[in-house]
């Protein structure tokens, strides 16, 4: 237990992303099939356990071992997965509005999972900008973590802000837009890095080349997140944002039928072992499937609900896949293998 606990990455919180944005739309589809309703609840339940279970082992470790978590966050890879406990905490939030209609319970996930998001988004940021260690090769997709947990916090921060009056609204309603335009536009510099990355340097890795579905995250997240907050705040632009959101739609499309490719690219040569990283499969396309439901409904296209809800099913396989292998090399192995 002491290994587990002083090994444990960060990482780890996006299994409580994946779930929890599973849980979400699977009530979004529940409309569709209406058995889906119960498999959400069951998972919202079991996400918010995992969420604790998880966040013990992190926050011991920082008591116990904060040499090898500060190591860790100065890390140019492994350092962009910190952010996953606050976003994790955000998809939660947004959960307990859906899924349980729980306000209260949304309110205390949202807030402290800003919090963190916020203090992350400056913090990763500022060690690479003063440090000396990162080199063109540590850059690859989780690098848009960050940003993405700052345009995650209008998704379910619109609704809560909607609900307050006076300053306490015009604050939160302040926080929401820094928020969405503050993750965009680094979304949108990181991207052109990125591109840069992928076209002049060597292949990722086998063990980050999941991180290649993260490009959906800024994607499904920056739709919904857009239209949340000008359904809540600025209704009457609201078949603007549409009409945007849609385009932004489109390169999430394009950059899906990329990273399967790719995904059978290293599958062919055998290069696709199991890694924490598979959970980059299951977020961002999370995220750009509610997307697909969302746009839908405002648009009247039923081609991409279909197009959503198609790929609900790839993210239920892969979802099931990652979490049984996650569980089962992680934890269950290190507690109770045998050491050799």
């Amino acid at each position: 237990m002491k290994d587990i606990v002083k090994n444990f990455p960060p990482s780890w919180f996006a299994c409580t992303m994946g779930t929890g944005i599973l849980a979400n739309v699977s009530f979004m589809y529940s409309s569709w099939l209406p058995f889906l309703k119960g498999f959400s609840l069951f998972l919202f339940w079991m996400n918010f356990f995992v969420f604790f279970f998880l966040l013990a082992l992190w926050l011991v470790r920082w008591m116990f071992f904060p040499g090898d978590a500060i190591r860790d966050l100065k890390d140019p890879v492994v350092g962009n997965f910190y952010p996953t406990v606050g976003v994790g905490m955000l998809v939660i939030a947004v959960g307990s509005l859906l899924i349980i209609k729980n306000t209260a319970l949304a309110w205390i996930f949202w807030s402290f999972g800003t919090a963190l998001t916020l203090i992350f988004s400056f913090l990763i940021p500022m060690i690479y900008f003063t440090g000396e260690h990162v080199e063109v090769h540590h850059l690859n997709p989780a690098w848009f973590i960050p940003p993405v947990g700052l345009i995650v916090i209008p998704i379910a921060g619109s609704s809560l802000a909607a609900n307050a009056s006076g300053m306490a609204r015009d604050f939160l309603a302040t926080l929401n837009l820094f928020s969405w335009g503050a993750g965009f536009f680094l979304y949108i510099a990181l991207h052109a890095v990125m591109m840069q990355r992928f076209v002049l340097h060597k292949p990722l890795p086998s063990t980050l080349a999941p991180t290649v579905w993260i490009n959906l995250g800024p994607v499904g997240a920056g739709v919904l997140s857009l239209v949340v907050t000008v359904k809540a705040f600025f209704p009457h632009v609201l078949e603007g944002a549409v009409t945007f959101s849609l385009l932004f739609w489109g390169i999430g499309l394009w950059w899906l039928v990329v990273a399967v490719v790719m995904m059978l690219v290293y599958m062919a040569k055998k290069e696709l072992q199991f890694a924490m990283s598979w959970w980059a499969f299951t977020f961002p396309l999370g995220a750009y499937i509610a997307s697909c439901h969302l746009l839908s409904g405002l648009s009247s296209l039923k081609t991409v609900d279909h197009i959503g809800f198609a790929l609900y099913w790839l993210l239920l396989v892969l979802w099931a896949v990652t979490f049984t292998r996650s569980f089962t090399m992680g934890i269950i192995v290190p507690m109770f293998g045998k050491k050799h």
